[in-house]
């Protein structure tokens, strides 16, 4: 049996055996609400939600020629370094690694990077926009 609608394959938000359903909601608005914000700013959305057998990026993105995988990071507080530092080398792998797999998929590999889109959990939600995170050799 496949994932509920709105539920995501693999998903590790689960407490007790039950999905987290707040939890997936709040991170569909957040990627929404990423989405938005860089539409705002001239990029192009490509796909969201690409998900692979090793792993998931949230947002992809052309801005001009460039191909942007975006990792979008909500919390609600900095108690445990905010959304900047959950983004770990663990799951720098698992980007880097769906995202070669995303780019398998073209016909040419067009020049990339990886940002990250933070939203912190205040009312209204604070967006920070990081580009080019990371390097990948």
């Amino acid at each position: 049996m496949g994932p509920l609608r709105g539920q995501r394959s693999g998903d590790s938000r689960k407490r007790g055996g039950t999905t987290n359903s707040r939890a997936i909601d709040s991170g569909a608005h957040a990627e929404s609400l990423a989405a938005v914000f860089l539409i705002a700013r001239g990029l192009a959305i490509v796909a969201r939600n690409f998900r692979t057998r090793l792993g998931e990026i949230d947002v992809i993105a052309r801005e001009r020629g460039t191909l942007v995988f975006v990792e979008v990071r909500k919390r609600r507080s900095d108690a445990y370094g905010g959304a900047a530092a959950s983004i770990t080398a663990g799951k720098r792998a698992r980007l880097i690694a769906t995202a070669q797999m995303y780019l398998a998929t073209l016909r040419h590999e067009p020049p990339c990077r990886f940002d990250a889109v933070l939203i912190d959990g205040a009312t209204p939600p604070q967006i920070e926009w990081h580009r080019d995170i990371f390097a990948v050799d």
